[in-house]
């Protein structure tokens, strides 16, 4: 399994493997482990909502105990790290993915997407999937983005979010 695969297979389906919006919590760590969770958790507690736990490059923000988002944050130029049961078999993986890159590979699975207008101004460019509603943000690369083409858009997040 590739990054690509992984990240087309969320796109399509909302999940990333058994892990999807609506379960609880304990049910993720079950699965991933203990999370690293926000400092607002440790200090306000873990009824406090709308903010991570962090599994590497996996964040599951959490509103009463219940998953209510999934993010795989990337860094263009880099590796990363995402948790086994997510990327099995990779310690960490090349964290470079290219908007046509990513579009290309959703035409390919059949995955209808359309440009996101609210996340797409200036540098920045969105695509929402279609029924999946999974949001991709791209965007130039930065000053501390080692990248060999410094004028087109990378892949920064893909994520998932229940209202």
């Amino acid at each position: 399994m590739t990054l690509l695969n992984v990240l087309i297979d969320f796109a399509r389906t909302g999940r990333i493997g058994p892990l999807n919006c609506g379960m609880s919590l304990a049910e993720a760590e079950d699965l991933l482990g203990p999370g690293r969770p926000h400092p607002a958790h440790i200090m306000k507690g873990p009824d406090i909502d709308g903010y991570p736990y962090s599994w590497g490059g996996l964040q599951l923000v959490v509103t009463q105990r219940a998953v209510s988002g999934i993010w795989v944050n990337l860094w263009p130029g880099s590796t990363a790290k995402l948790p086994p049961l997510v990327l099995p078999d990779s310690e960490s993986f090349e964290a470079t993915v290219l908007r046509e890159e990513l579009t290309t590979a959703l035409d390919t699975a059949g995955c209808h997407h359309e440009v996101n207008p609210v996340l797409t101004f200036g540098a920045q460019s969105s695509i929402i999937t279609r029924p999946a509603e999974v949001c991709a943000v791209f965007s130039l690369p930065g000053r501390n983005h080692h990248v060999p083409h410094r004028d087109r858009h990378y892949l920064d997040v893909i994520h998932k979010h229940t209202a």
